[in-house]
């Protein structure tokens, strides 16, 4: 890992949560607005950060044209996202240009992002928010290793790293032991409202998110057991993946599903 994407990282872990605008998080005095963004997203490639973003401009991807094309009552399109897909149809657009009203406009245009219907370029997706997630915590906790002679973190960054061990380490019931952390229905009811609100499905969430953000807490079979269980509890319903829909997510996000015998594997998540 870079010096300074671990200066990244050490810096987070002073707020609450170890979660805080992009903008509050200080870095080395050289290093520019531009090439902070840049280093967050690098670590959020490596699975170390998760970001809320402002989208500014974007425009229709090729399943989004093939679902436009399509004529028919039963896509998986809401009248909004319809009306975005139509406004971005022949040329790069800004979300005021859709025509939603203003406190909308992100959560739709997001959605339709994250299913792979709009195109939008990174320079055009400005990072708001970011935080530590569970694969940060333990590369800080278990594999980060540092090496040299030049001591180059400021006693400041030294100490959000020891407070971080200490509270970890407060965590594990046996020294020796490096526990697995309990991961429960409830709280896996509980990171399926914040992927919900961090990723704006319209409460559509796809279980492949859940996996990734639940890896490595829980297994496959643990995960879809969960699943299983909190909806004979009517907590939530479990649904499969329209054919139509198909062509917005990967082979690998489909695979992410819970395969059914003679139907089709449950892909989506709806909170009740």
């Amino acid at each position: 890992m870079e010096t300074i994407e671990l200066k990244f990282l050490l810096s987070l872990l002073k707020f609450d949560d170890y979660r805080a605008p992009l903008s509050k998080i200080k870095l080395d005095f050289t290093i520019s607005d531009t090439e902070r963004e840049q280093i967050c997203r690098q670590l959020c490639a490596r699975g170390f950060l998760i970001c809320s973003y402002k989208i500014s401009k974007f425009k229709i991807a090729a399943p989004g044209k093939f679902l436009l094309k399509q004529d028919s009552d039963e896509l998986p399109l809401t009248e909004q996202e319809r009306k975005v897909l139509k406004a971005s149809a022949k040329d790069t657009i800004s979300p005021k240009e859709t025509g939603l009203p203003a406190e909308e406009r992100q959560a739709v245009i997001q959605n339709l992002a994250n299913r792979g219907l709009i195109q939008v370029d990174a320079k055009h997706k400005k990072i708001k928010e970011v935080w530590l997630t569970e694969r940060g915590k333990e590369y800080l906790q278990y594999e980060y290793n540092p090496s040299g002679t030049s001591f180059v973190l400021s006693l400041d960054l030294l100490n959000n790293y020891l407070q971080f061990l200490r509270k970890s380490f407060q965590e594990v019931s046996l020294p020796s032991y490096r526990a697995r952390p309990i991961v429960n229905d409830e709280k896996i009811l509980q990171t399926t409202v914040e992927l919900e609100r961090q990723l704006a499905t319209d409460n559509r969430l796809p279980i492949c998110h859940l996996r990734e953000k639940l890896h490595p807490l829980l297994s496959r079979e643990e995960l879809d057991e969960s699943l299983h269980r909190l909806e004979q509890n009517d907590k939530i319903e479990l649904s499969a993946l329209p054919a139509a829909r198909a062509c917005a997510f990967t082979a690998k996000q489909i695979d992410a599903g819970i395969p059914q015998k003679s139907e089709p594997p449950l892909f989506f998540v709806t909170l009740k």
